[in-house]
């Protein structure tokens, strides 16, 4: 389904992606980031905080990060301070680049078997159908931060993967 090399290009595209939501992000007030613009996390920052609260807990389940403290119905709240928040992201990222430079195919065909808190059961699921879901999750969610950066006047640059690496 998926190679080790998709996994190494979309850590870089996440990485540059987040960098750009990020800097156009801090062009804007704290008060316009935690503006409840009826997104499904309610807030730009609310939303930035969902995606890195995600990362890590699949990272979590594939590397042995420290799973978040918080509940998924409480990641909106993962920080309270922007620049803390950018900070963790900047983090996280430049470890899943390191991650993936190790990841194998054996690895990704593999099953992995975790106790779900969201859904309050065990899963069972190949881990390159897990690394496919972790990395549209990231897109999925920039793409709604990116509907409330630009509805804020806030520019990403461009945010296509043939144009970001």
């Amino acid at each position: 389904m998926i190679t080790p090399a998709y996994v190494d290009v979309m850590a870089r595209y996440n990485a540059e992606a987040n960098r750009r939501w990020y800097g156009a992000a801090a062009t804007l007030s704290d008060a316009q980031r935690r503006e409840d613009r009826g997104a499904f996390f309610g807030t730009l920052h609310g939303t930035l905080c969902h995606i890195l609260w995600a990362d890590n807990m699949w990272m979590s389940r594939f590397a042995g990060w420290d799973k978040p403290a918080i509940a998924q119905k409480d990641s909106p709240t993962l920080y309270d301070e922007f620049d803390a928040l950018r900070a963790a992201r900047v983090d996280a990222d430049a470890r899943l680049i390191a991650w993936s430079a190790g990841v194998t195919q054996e690895w990704l065909d593999d099953e992995l078997v975790w106790f779900s808190g969201s859904v309050q059961r065990e899963m069972r699921q190949k881990r390159n159908i897990l690394v496919v879901h972790m990395f549209n999750h990231q897109t999925h969610h920039r793409g709604q931060a990116h509907a409330l950066i630009t509805a804020l006047g806030g520019k990403t640059g461009d945010t296509d993967l043939p144009f970001i690496l």
